[in-house]
């Protein structure tokens, strides 16, 4: 007889991805069907609330609406990083999610240059977002 208690080991290799597809689908599709702008909904960023200042993410909510709804001049004007680097993190994020299987190409993917790098950018945007007013 087969003991049905342990989940088998194909089911189980799975079950992460097909959770973290579910999430996304319905993720995708409140920022597609609710508007951040005009909802209550979403949590207002607490640096921006505190400090007056914006934070790299500032606008990101905003912006992954505007994507859905084919807008990129708007989802520009929200949050610019959010919407260069949406194709780096597209590839980056299944990268991750390989990462057993595919050890090489994660480390070369997630090299101390790629973490430096994200970094520098993250905070240059941070800077220039408020020295500027982008």
């Amino acid at each position: 007889m087969e003991d049905t208690r342990t989940p088998k080991p194909r089911l189980r290799a799975y079950s992460l991805p097909i959770a973290a597809a579910i999430i996304l689908v319905v993720a995708v599709g409140v920022y597609f069907f609710i508007d951040p702008s005009s909802s209550p909904v979403f949590p207002k960023c607490p640096f921006k609330v505190m400090t007056g200042l914006q934070c790299p993410g500032c606008g990101s909510q905003r912006a992954i609406h505007a994507l859905l709804h084919g807008d990129i001049p708007s989802a520009w004007r929200f949050n610019a990083l959010l919407v260069i680097s949406a194709p780096v993190l597209a590839v980056m994020l299944p990268v991750q999610f390989m990462r057993r299987r595919h050890p090489q190409l994660y480390l070369k993917v997630f090299c101390t240059a790629t973490i430096w790098t994200t970094f520098a950018v993250v905070t240059a945007w941070w800077i220039a977002r408020n020295v500027w007013g982008w």
